[in-house]
């Protein structure tokens, strides 16, 4: 099976160098710094599961991508998502299976009117990772989960194919017949964990300690209630290990848009908090809005801060 992983940075470039790891056909599409970068130091993964060097890693830019792929796996960030979908469409053929890993369901809405839900699948990571000074893969959790599926939950043959090629690969492959459902749930914790943590510029022990841990339980109940409206209701066990989550003394959590504020970076304010408030009540869920007002201050601030440095 010909594999293209679009980008090889923290996410596609671990699960792409696991499965090159474990002798599969992979190609990199990365940008033309990244591509010299590989080609001087290897893809380099740091991780308690197995480190992993492989040196000159088969990677291409976008202006010389013309051969057809049989699974694109989609590792970007969502405010990359239309000059990504721009350098892959080269290798979406009749058969193609488009993989997605973001966060969130509107990356759903814009592959499928650019290419057709027929090639589009649901998908999933639970992983941990960043990129160091040298661009080395950094392996930071316990996990390394990787769950997909066709979102009507059917087992094609297709999904079957990928899932034994992904089974090879040194990480928890799993084909999951409620892909969606899952997806929705991840969102849920990622809204609540990005909204409270940056709002309060802090981590949920330090939220807790700080008396607001009735705040997060808030906002996590409003996530669940737009999820809820739109047909996907989270299980009462995903609730429950979230309350725990959010409610935990001590805790370091945090969101890795939070992070990315930190840093000065650019955040998926639209993809993760922005589209599910869009998706529900406004006025049902003044913490979602809150914490999307928060967000898109900062982005305006961030705007106006580039200008002036320009």
């Amino acid at each position: 099976m010909r594999i293209l992983v679009v980008g090889a940075g923290s996410v596609g470039g671990y699960f792409g160098g696991r499965l090159l790891e474990a002798g599969q056909d992979v190609t990199f599409l990365v940008r033309a710094h990244r591509a010299a970068e590989l080609a001087a130091t290897g893809l380099v993964i740091q991780s308690r599961f197995g480190d992993v060097s492989v040196s000159n890693p088969a990677t291409i830019v976008a202006e010389n991508l013309h051969e057809r792929s049989d699974l694109v796996l989609l590792a970007c960030k969502a405010y990359d998502l239309e000059g990504a979908i721009s350098s892959f469409a080269p290798a979406v053929g009749p058969d193609t299976a488009i993989l997605p890993l973001l966060n969130g369901m509107r990356h759903l809405d814009i592959l499928d009117r650019r290419f057709g839900a027929g090639h589009v699948l649901g998908g999933q990571c639970l992983i941990s990772v960043t990129l160091n000074e040298r661009g080395e893969i950094v392996h930071l959790n316990e996990t390394h989960n990787l769950s997909f599926g066709e979102r009507d939950g059917a087992r094609s043959a297709r999904v079957q194919a990928i899932a034994s090629v992904l089974s090879s690969g040194n990480f928890q492959s799993r084909l999951s017949e409620a892909i969606l459902e899952e997806m929705w749930e991840k969102w849920i914790f990622i809204a609540t964990n990005a909204g409270i943590t940056c709002l309060m510029r802090a981590a949920v022990g330090d939220i807790v300690a700080g008396g607001a841990a009735d705040l997060a339980i808030r906002l996590l109940d409003e996530c669940t209630t737009i999820a809820t409206q739109q047909g996907f209701p989270p299980s009462s066990r995903f609730i429950e290990l979230n309350r725990g989550v959010f409610t935990t003394a001590g805790s370091g959590l945090t969101a890795s848009m939070l992070r990315d504020i930190e840093r000065g970076a650019p955040i998926e304010a639209d993809h993760i908090v922005g589209d599910l408030l869009r998706r529900g009540d406004e006025h049902a869920s003044p913490l979602v809005r809150l914490a999307y007002a928060h967000l898109k201050a900062y982005e305006a601030r961030r705007g106006e801060r580039n200008d002036i440095e320009r």
